[in-house]
């Protein structure tokens, strides 16, 4: 069975950014109406800018040149991660703590699908959100989605 792209992007992507002091955030291999869109998210300490996307994606285009591991016709996309920024690792989730996040989760904990709050702790299993209405505690196997969340 082929592996799948998001893994062959990252194993092409992720020496180049290592040595050059970036974190990979994220990668997308999405379809969007008739378009195809491959979209690396990256980041470093102070985040990028318009110069890091450039150089990151001229790096890539010529590895993915070289290679051609996806078939179909694409645009490539790299950016940031955002202020909204999407907590995939448990790094994320570490350097979240006492930040504003929005967590979804499979199944009820508590009550509630959706928990919006500062998250108080995270030790590797269980979350600890401060909602505006109680504390929740939400165990890491339950998580679907977390990201973090700007307040107004």
């Amino acid at each position: 069975m082929a592996q799948p792209i998001k893994e062959v992007i990252t194993e092409m992507i992720q020496p180049f950014l290592d040595a050059e002091g970036y974190e990979l955030v994220d990668v997308e291999y999405v379809k969007e109406g008739s378009n195809r869109f491959l979209r690396v998210y990256v980041d470093k300490e102070g985040g990028i800018d318009i110069d890091d996307c450039g150089r990151i994606s001229e790096m890539l285009s010529e590895k993915l040149d070289e290679k051609d591991p996806i078939p179909d016709a694409y645009f490539l996309e790299v950016s940031s991660p955002g202020a909204e920024r999407p907590l995939k690792k448990v790094l994320d989730y570490e350097r979240a703590v006492q930040k504003q996040v929005f967590v979804t989760t499979y199944e009820q904990v508590d009550g509630d699908k959706e928990f919006e709050g500062k998250l108080l702790s995270f030790d590797g299993e269980t979350l600890v959100i401060q909602t505006p209405r109680k504390k929740a505690t939400i165990p890491f196997t339950k998580v679907a989605s977390a990201r973090l969340a700007i307040v107004f």
